[in-house]
């Protein structure tokens, strides 16, 4: 698929980043942050296809912008057929959004030491947006809906994600520490607006 649009993600970018400026509670960036993420993923004509490639045995996690502050972070997760996380938190609020495909979302939380599903697997399809974080519900394991297909979801989260110190939990309540980092050692050029200058 060729994505040349990514003017869309600049704007969103910028949108997200006006949004905080606001200092706003988490309740609203959860709300007003999720009809923006809405709003990006419901075109998929924008995502550069570099940052759109499935691993053969890994989903990927393609850091798309980090805010200079490092308040907020978008990334691209693409998912190979079948791929799979493991339980795991985030620490801080996050979106999850499909743009491509769909996503299995199973909840967990912890009782008495430990990890019990909390309500039924939910089928998240193209467009729609779902929050995480700890005030609403932060342990998860998300997998790719499809055993045949490619599925991408565009997560924005309130940190720099790929240096926050997470953890990966085990149904027996144990746990272990991970920083996930990226899978790109470049991010998208957002910012050249020359062709859109020269086609004014």
């Amino acid at each position: 698929m060729e994505t040349t649009n990514i003017k869309r993600l600049r704007d969103f970018v910028t949108a997200f980043a006006s949004l905080l400026d606001q200092n706003p509670k988490e309740p609203e960036i959860l709300e007003k942050g999720s009809e923006l993420l809405r709003e990006l993923i419901k075109t998929d004509d924008w995502l550069p296809n570099e940052f759109a490639q499935p691993h053969p045995q890994y989903y990927q996690q393609y850091l798309l912008h980090s805010d200079s502050l490092e308040r907020f972070s978008v990334v691209s997760f693409v998912w190979g057929p079948g791929q799979t996380t493991p339980i795991h938190n985030h620490t801080v609020w996050g979106l999850v959004g499909v743009l491509r495909g769909a996503e299995f979302a199973q909840n967990y939380q912890e009782q008495e030491g430990h990890l019990l599903k909390s309500g039924n697997v939910e089928t998240l399809t193209q467009g729609r947006v779902e929050p995480v974080s700890p005030t609403v519900g932060d342990l998860h394991k998300v997998s790719n809906a499809f055993d045949d297909q490619v599925s991408i979801s565009i997560h924005v989260y309130g940190a720099n994600i790929g240096a926050v110190n997470r953890s990966v939990f085990y149904e027996d309540g144990s746990s272990k520490p991970f920083i996930s980092g990226y899978s790109n050692k470049v991010i998208p050029n957002i910012w050249d607006r020359s062709v859109e200058l020269r086609t004014n």
